[in-house]
C-alpha cells in the first residue's frame, strides 16, 4: 500500500501531514509513504486508486474522505486546502484516469495527540 503525503513545511497549518511522517512510518512499516507535490506530475502513471494524507479545511478532527465528500452540489463546508488538487482529482476521475481517491484529512489546527485518530484511520485501510 502507498499513501501520498502532501504539505508545505513553511506553513504551520499545512505542515502537519509532513510532521507526522516519521511516526507513521515507524507505526506502519508495511506502508510506503510518499511525499508528493500535487502540482508536479501527480498522480504517477498507472496509479488509479489513490490514498492521500493532507490538510483539509472545515473539519474538526482527522477523518477519511473521498471525492464525493467535496461535491459542490452538497454544499459541504469541507474543502481541501489546495483547491487545485481537488479540481485536478475531479478532472482525472471524470476522464477515468483514476478510479477513486481516499483522503485522510487532517484539520489545520491538528494536535499531536490526534495522531491516534490518524493511525486508526490508516488501520482501517489495511
Amino acid at each position: 500500500m502507498k499513501i501520498y503525503v502532501f504539505g508545505n513545511p513553511l506553513v504551520k497549518e499545512d505542515s502537519f501531514p509532513l510532521r507526522l511522517l516519521i511516526d507513521l512510518e515507524n507505526s506502519f512499516r508495511q506502508i510506503k509513504f510518499v511525499v508528493a507535490d500535487p502540482n508536479e506530475n501527480f498522480p504517477p502513471d498507472g496509479e488509479r486508486n489513490l490514498i492521500i494524507l493532507d490538510t483539509v479545511i472545515g473539519i474538526k478532527k482527522p477523518m477519511l474522505l473521498n471525492l464525493n465528500d467535496f461535491d459542490s452540489k452538497k454544499n459541504t463546508p469541507v474543502s481541501p486546502h489546495d483547491y487545485d488538487l481537488l479540481f485536478h482529482l475531479l478532472i482525472l476521475k471524470k476522464l477515468n484516469k483514476i478510479m477513486g481517491v481516499k483522503i485522510i484529512g487532517i484539520p489545520p489546527d491538528f494536535k499531536k495527540e490526534d495522531l491516534d485518530s490518524v493511525s486508526k484511520i490508516i488501520s482501517t485501510l489495511l
